[in-house]
């Protein structure tokens, strides 16, 4: 008795193993859930990372929806990844994109398992699948305007291969006549993304938005921006047609028939109308709109057009939130959408006539929302600060919620991973400002830990109850940090103005608020006073070298893509609308800002050790920021290190390069903090 209980109280002892990135690394990524049409099944994508090899790779999974106990069955394994699962209106296949020959095509697969054929050999390739009917596919593919055919015509594929084939020979020089020219990470090459009709019987593939636009534009929202209708005689998608692509986020909703013909416009907001949804009567189209032109951040309402009166309504002109995922009810009676609130993102319900918002379920942070055939449940993702997102069902009126996958229980229950504490203190202009707090692994309140400020980028983001394999809490508790992630002004969940209060004021409120903060994570009796560090990433970045410039406060800075100077970045960004509206203008016209809040003007006070990261393929914020920013530490004799990722953009992607990510970020860390 006395040796179990002597073995039990050393096991108690023993330290729970460090999660760090290496670990973070083993944990299988579960995405894009899709209920089957019979409601019995949820398709979804998983994502496994082998380090030592450099590799990723994405297989389609099944899963029982009512019951947590089924077992996910894998339905593809193949050495290329198999990504964005999609229902055959019967059921009983499943399209998939795949580039298993080389080049990213779309196949189909028995939903009950078998061998997946190639459903489309585009010599542009295919993504971005929808199905129409049961013999035909929607496609996006990047086609060149000079190949098109006439409306309703069979796509000229031998025109677009001969172009490609004669691309970048015999010079590789580009030459542009026209902004925007170049966007994230890619240059462009001529081709506009198009939809196209693909038969699969092997008849003619037919291209339903022809001409010198992309359709769907870029999507600010991050969503599908285009939709069938349920008896597939109809596309819904989004096209903006302003004259200057890089000024405009005037994306509006266009109605084109599948067998081809005239788009008819069928919004007209001045900001961006995306993320269309069929109802499933087929009598009314949801979507989300920005009122305000050139304003990315502005908040997105949920909108209902019906398509037998041609009108546009819109449900939640009096919900100060933004509208995320959405779902229509089976009996096309109300719609369920996700917002961010205070960190997190409930699910909500409207009727879909009009009438007040309510909340469905509250606790957590909620996405990707399917409504079952019943109408009696909801499928969605569910993620959290301790756990990466799995797919849950949660009952209409929010009483039950139960998970569908566990696929990282069994590995995270290995690991002590703490959840934070969201606590609020006062801000700039006596305004309350939330935070989160995380504190490490093997938390000891008697003891001192070092702090670890983090500042999100956007600026209209949001440090949340999620998870992140870029900025990960628990990676940088585990390495013997407190965390402490506030949410200044600008962040998304305490309604417009709380986010407009960051636009022409990058430098001010949000700097007070983040000090303020500072201030209050210091006075915690857990926390070393003195040995705090900030780090932060685009906006984040910004702020930091802020910081470098107006207070010495902390021991040590990390800038991941942070703007340095903001009359370069003007000219050099490509989304000319985002620094429009945040700058006011640009700097031929506005000079006053850019003057006043450019971290570029206070390179003589700067003192802090800094490490300076950035990806070469950024166009969002251009490598020559963060080299300026180097540069001008360097000349001041400031302790500085630069780290310069080839193949990467405005984010660390790839496995290897993220571990290593971590690995100088906490070794600069502790080099300044813990020294």
């Amino acid at each position: 008795m006395l040796l179990t209980l002597l073995l039990t109280a050393a096991l108690a002892a023993t330290p729970a193993p460090r999660f760090d990135a290496v670990q973070m690394m083993k944990l299988k990524r579960l995405g894009d859930p899709q209920l089957s049409p019979d409601g019995k099944w949820v398709a979804y994508q998983a994502t496994d990372v082998a380090l030592e090899a450099g590799t990723r790779n994405t297989d389609i999974w099944i899963v029982p929806a009512g019951s947590p106990e089924g077992a996910p069955r894998r339905l593809t394994d193949h050495a290329a990844a198999d990504t964005r699962p999609r229902w055959s209106p019967d059921g009983r296949h499943i399209a998939f994109e795949s580039a298993r020959d080389g080049a990213s095509q779309i196949y189909v697969v028995p939903a009950a398992g078998g061998v997946a054929k190639k459903a489309t050999r585009l010599a542009t390739e295919a993504g971005g699948v929808l199905w129409i009917d049961a013999a035909r596919l929607l496609v996006r593919s990047d086609t060149y305007p000079g190949c098109d055919t006439r409306e309703g015509l069979a796509v000229d594929d031998a025109c677009q291969k001969k172009r490609l084939d004669e691309a970048g020979k015999p010079s590789s020089a580009r030459v542009y006549d026209r902004l925007l020219y170049r966007h994230w990470d890619t240059w462009d090459d001529d081709r506009r993304t198009h939809l196209l009709v693909v038969p699969l019987n092997g008849g003619p593939v037919r291209d339903l938005t022809p001409g010198d636009r992309d359709v769907p534009p870029f999507s600010i929202g991050g969503a599908d921006d285009y939709a069938v209708s349920p008896d597939g005689a109809e596309v819904c998608f989004a096209r903006n047609d302003d004259s200057v692509e890089a000024t405009s986020t005037n994306a509006e909703l266009f109605v084109v028939p599948t067998r081809g013909g005239a788009a008819v416009k069928i919004s007209g907001s001045p900001g961006y109308d995306g993320a269309p949804r069929y109802s499933p009567d087929g009598t009314m189209i949801a979507f989300r709109a920005q009122q305000r032109a050139g304003f990315e951040a502005d908040r997105w309402r949920l909108m209902v057009y019906d398509r037998r009166l041609k009108a546009t309504r819109s449900l939640t002109d009096d919900f100060d939130r933004q509208v995320e995922s959405l779902a229509w009810s089976p009996d096309s009676r109300t719609l369920y959408f996700t917002a961010g609130d205070a960190a997190r993102q409930p699910i909500y319900s409207v009727p879909a006539a009009g009438g007040p918002v309510k909340m469905v379920r509250g606790e957590g942070t909620f996405d990707d929302l399917q409504a079952s055939p019943d109408g009696r449940t909801l499928i969605a993702t569910k993620v959290s600060a301790t756990h990466p997102p799995e797919i849950y069902r949660v009952s209409v009126d929010g009483s039950a919620m139960t998970p569908v996958t566990r696929v990282n229980d069994a590995f995270l229950a290995g690991f002590s991973l703490r959840p934070g504490e969201s606590v609020t203190y006062t801000g700039a202009a006596e305004k309350t400002v939330q935070a989160w707090i995380f504190t490490p692994a093997d938390f000891d309140p008697a003891k001192k830990y070092p702090l670890l400020v983090l500042i999100h980028g956007g600026p209209q983001g949001v440090w949340g109850d999620g998870w992140s394999y870029r900025w990960n809490y628990q990676v940088f508790t585990n390495a013997g940090y407190v965390v402490f992630a506030p949410n200044p002004r600008g962040s998304v969940g305490w309604g417009q103005e709380f986010v407009d209060d960051i636009t022409l004021d990058w430098e001010g409120k949000a700097y007070e608020d983040i000090i303020r903060g500072t201030d209050y994570a210091e006075a915690l009796p857990y926390v070393e006073k003195g040995r705090a560090a900030a780090a932060g990433a685009s906006y984040g970045g910004y702020m930091v070298n802020w910081i470098a410039g107006h207070t010495d406060r902390y021991r040590a800075l990390v800038s991941h893509d942070g703007v340095f100077d903001l009359r370069s970045m003007y000219a050099s960004t490509e989304e000319l609308w985002f620094v429009d509206w945040e700058f006011g203008g640009p700097p031929w016209e506005r000079p006053e800002f850019y003057l006043r809040a450019s971290p570029s003007r206070f390179v003589t006070r700067f003192k802090t050790p800094t490490l300076v990261v950035h990806g070469e393929k950024d166009h969002r914020v251009p490598l020559e920021q963060g080299l300026s920013m180097f540069t001008a530490l360097q000349l001041r004799g400031v302790r500085s290190r630069l780290l310069v990722f080839p193949d990467e953009n405005h984010w660390v992607l790839k496995p290897a390069n993220s571990v290593r990510w971590y690995q100088e970020v906490l070794g600069w860390l502790d080099r300044w903090t813990k020294g």
